[in-house]
C-alpha cells in the first residue's frame, strides 16, 4: 500500500531499535508524526503510556483508529494542527516536511526525540562550522540540542524501496535560558548574510554599532558560516534586543 508518495518502514529490527533509543516507559506520552500503517505505532503503544499519532491521510487514520488502546489518532497536517502535551517524540518523519517539522519541534518543550530522516538531512543537522553542509539547520539544532546520528538505515528497510538511505537521529534539548523562537530567527538572520562578516550581518539585522562594541571583535570578523552554535548563542545572549532599530524585526 502506498499513499501520497509514502514509503513505509517495515524492518522490525529497525522499528524496535527506534523504541529502544527513546528509553520508553509507562510514564511517557509520545508524539508520533506520520504513523502510516502503524508499524512503529504498535511498538510505541506497547512500551509507552500514551501515544499521539498525527496522520494527514484520512484512510490511514481510519485504519489506525481504535487499533491500539492507548493511541489517540490526531487527524491533520502536523505543521498546522495543535499538538498535545507530550514529553518524547519518536517518528519516522515524512521527508518532505523535515525542515518545517524540525523547526516546530525546536520551539516546543520535550525531553527527548528519536527521529528518522533522509541521511543527507541528518548530516546537515550535525554539520560543523566551515563544512559545506553547515547552515541555518546545523546552527539552530546545535544551539538548542545535543544531536547524534545513532545509525544509518538502508533503503531496503522500506516498502516501496526509496531512492535514498536514511538515518536515525536523537535530540536531547540543552538546558539553556534562551527563547527558542528568538534564537531561530536570529540564526536565520545571520545566514541571510552568510558570506559577509558577522559584524555586517548583525548590522543588516538592525543592531547598532554601539551594541556591537559589547562583542568580541574576533567573532565579528568571522562569517556566520564560521561561527559555532555555541558562539552564535553567546552573541545573542550578549546583545540587547532593545538595541536593534525599530524598523528591523527578528
Amino acid at each position: 500500500m502506498r499513499r501520497k508518495g509514502q514509503h513505509f518502514l517495515v524492518d522490525a529490527s529497525v522499528i524496535s531499535r527506534m523504541a529502544d533509543y527513546a528509553d520508553l516507559c509507562s510514564a511517557d506520552r509520545v508524539l508520533e508524526i506520520g504513523p502510516g500503517t502503524g508499524n512503529l505505532t504498535g511498538m510505541l503503544a506497547h512500551r509507552a503510556g500514551w501515544v499521539y499519532a498525527v496522520e494527514v491521510d484520512p484512510a490511514l487514520a481510519d485504519d489506525l483508529e481504535g487499533k491500539f488502546g492507548n493511541v489517540e489518532v490526531i487527524r491533520g497536517d502536523a505543521l498546522k494542527v495543535e499538538l498535545p502535551r507530550f514529553n518524547k517524540i519518536v517518528s519516522n518523519l515524512p521527508y518532505q516536511i523535515s525542515s518545517q517539522i524540525t523547526y516546530r519541534f525546536l520551539k516546543t518543550p520535550f525531553d527527548l526525540a528519536v527521529l528518522m530522516y533522509q541521511k543527507e538531512f541528518a548530516q546537515r543537522m550535525l554539520a560543523l562550522p566551515r563544512e559545506e553542509m553547515y547552515g541555518r539547520l546545523g546552527m539552530a539544532v546545535g544551539c538548542l540540542c545535543r544531536a547524534e546520528i545513532l545509525e544509518r538505515v538502508p533503503r531496503s528497510a522500506w516498502r516501496p524501496v526509496p531512492q535514498v538511505d536514511s538515518a536515525i537521529v536523537r535530540l536531547r534539548p540543552r538546558d539553556m535560558d534562551v527563547n527558542a523562537g528568538m534564537l531561530m530567527s536570529f540564526v536565520e538572520g545571520l545566514f541571510r548574510q552568510r558570506r559577509k562578516k558577522t559584524r555586517n550581518a548583525l548590522a543588516a539585522m538592525g543592531f547598532s554599532s554601539e551594541a556591537l562594541q559589547t562583542l568580541d571583535a574576533a567573532l565579528l570578523e568571522r562569517r556566520p558560516e564560521e561561527l559555532s552554535p555555541e558562539e552564535a548563542a553567546h552573541i545573542l545572549g550578549t546583545l540587547d534586543p532593545g538595541s536593534r532599530r525599530e524598523s528591523s524585526s527578528m
